[in-house]
């Protein structure tokens, strides 16, 4: 494992979290969840917290996702109350402004003292953006990545430079000014797995999030995301999402697995895979592969010593620079991650 492999939560900021079952412990999306969490990742020494953006659920028995807080307000929020660890919020490009953003994002350094981060997403789930009437029907997939580059490149020239002219297909700013700038240059962030999006995300971003049906396809992704960074004259790093089932006993730990697999909210799967257009029996991207069996993303199942010992192979064999973790309870997980799994990894115990 890479010695400088860092280590963050994805935050349960939508409820139900990443487990699509109606078994998990109550994950209600709400602050005090949140908060608690980003607490305890500093004071457990985590590197980084994350939340995405959701403006719509998948329904099913458990609402799936159905009650989200807004990322950035929470960000800012988390922010004021950490010292250490990194805030990355999420912004969806088809439906905020670049130039809002670029203060938005700003803003966040501040209050953080320069650790704010930014998520890109171009905006996939139609059903969400159609609701609000922010859904252009006449850009498809790669219509709305390129739309994003141009967004994204705003965003950069907003946070560097004193007044800004930029003519595209999408935006036109005329002697744009955005004041004060960032402390530092934002970490940018994006999840990009389509081939046109896998482009925008290693030329624009600083870290890739990786995901796979396995851990082949998923090293297979790395290693492509760093050799066509290479070409490019830049480095990226690559970081996969990764839930930690923990017990007593790797079989404790399995047989809380299999709780949650049996507990598939079945309902909830089928309005994820609505809105992606795909079926249960289709062909779909790697998440919602997984989320066919209640787990959304990689997964380490186990006693701690067993979750470390797995999660350190599963950053060496998908050549992966860091994982965000994710936990059925926040409270619980991330204090055995930080004082039992995490001292394994960083050769501490």
């Amino acid at each position: 494992m890479k010695a400088d492999a860092e280590f963050g939560v994805f935050l349960p900021v939508a409820n139900g979290g990443w487990i699509v079952s109606r078994n998990t412990p109550l994950l209600d999306g709400g602050w005090a969840q949140n908060r608690d969490a980003a607490l305890l990742a500093e004071a457990e020494g985590l590197d980084f917290v994350m939340s995405m953006g959701k403006w719509r659920g998948f329904g099913g028995d458990t609402d799936h996702w159905g009650a989200s807080l807004e990322s950035v307000t929470m960000m800012a929020g988390i922010a004021a109350l950490t010292k250490r660890v990194k805030v990355w919020a999420t912004l969806h490009a088809i439906l905020h402004n670049p130039v809002a953003a670029a203060k938005m994002i700003a803003t966040l350094d501040h209050i953080s003292g320069g650790r704010a981060g930014l998520n890109i997403v171009a905006g996939a789930y139609r059903g969400e953006f159609e609701q609000m009437g922010a859904w252009d029907e006449t850009l498809d997939h790669d219509a709305r990545y390129d739309l994003t580059e141009e967004w994204t490149q705003i965003v950069k020239r907003l946070w560097a430079e004193e007044r800004v002219d930029f003519q595209g297909r999408y935006f036109t700013i005329k002697d744009c000014v955005s004041q004060p700038k960032p402390l530092r240059r934002p970490d940018l962030i994006c999840a990009g797995m389509s081939a046109r999006g896998f482009d925008f995300s290693v030329r624009e971003a600083d870290i890739c999030f990786i995901g796979g049906r396995d851990e082949a396809e998923t090293r297979t992704a790395s290693l492509k995301a760093k050799e066509l960074a290479a070409k490019l004259n830049k480095s990226i790093k690559t970081y996969a999402m990764c839930t930690v089932i923990y017990g007593g006993s790797d079989e404790a730990a399995e047989a809380i697995a299999q709780t949650y697999r049996d507990g598939l909210d079945e309902g909830a799967v089928l309005g994820m895979l609505e809105s992606y257009g795909a079926t249960f029996a289709g062909a779909d991207n790697a998440m919602v592969a997984r989320a066919k069996g209640a787990f959304m993303t990689h997964t380490v199942i186990g006693a701690p010593k067993s979750c470390a010992q797995k999660i350190e192979a599963l950053l060496r064999d998908c050549a992966l620079d860091g994982l965000m973790l994710i936990f059925a309870d926040y409270a619980e997980g991330i204090a055995v991650m930080g004082r039992e799994i995490l001292p394994l990894l960083r050769g501490r115990a």
